[in-house]
């Protein structure tokens, strides 16, 4: 998949080394998953804008994390950020980290799963109410399960204000 510069060059050439609950050996991972997921979940790029169809996803759901299947997004957090990737004003309890992240030249927020490690994209501090943030992911780093309930959630909103 051609990505452009930006990808490019974002990429930091691997995955985090901390240790995770859920690990595979780097031959395990390329198999698991396709080259444009490994490239952004293992090596940390990213997707061009605009590339993913989950970016104009609407419906109720949850997004998954395409690495090991990790509830990490509800669908009611989606929001139309007009960058080209999907975003979200909050992810579901625990399910993420972040680290600083300090190519280009600049200083950002990675946000990586928490189950596995995979980079998923960046959280910035321009995003709507009632958080205030911008969790603006690679498409192809997350797995779309339309229909399905946030893990405890009983239906409710996970987001409760």
């Amino acid at each position: 998949m051609a990505e452009g510069l930006f990808g490019r060059l974002a990429g930091r050439g691997k995955a985090a080394a901390k240790s995770f609950a859920m690990s595979r050996g780097e031959e395990e991972w390329r198999r698991a998953l396709s080259p444009a997921q490994y490239r952004v979940l293992r090596e940390h790029g990213t997707e061009r804008a605009g590339s993913s169809p989950l970016d104009k996803e609407h419906g109720d759901g949850v997004y998954r994390c395409a690495g090991c299947g990790q509830p990490l997004f509800a669908a009611a957090a989606k929001f139309d950020s007009g960058t080209g990737w999907p975003s979200f004003w909050a992810p579901l309890e625990g399910a993420v980290e972040t680290e600083t992240d300090r190519s280009l030249l600049m200083t950002r927020t990675e946000v990586h799963c928490s189950r596995c490690g995979g980079h998923l994209g960046h959280v910035f501090d321009d995003g709507p109410p009632p958080t205030g943030q911008r969790y603006c992911m690679n498409g192809v780093s997350l797995d779309f399960r339309p229909g399905e309930k946030p893990p405890g959630s009983g239906g409710e909103d996970p987001y409760p204000r």
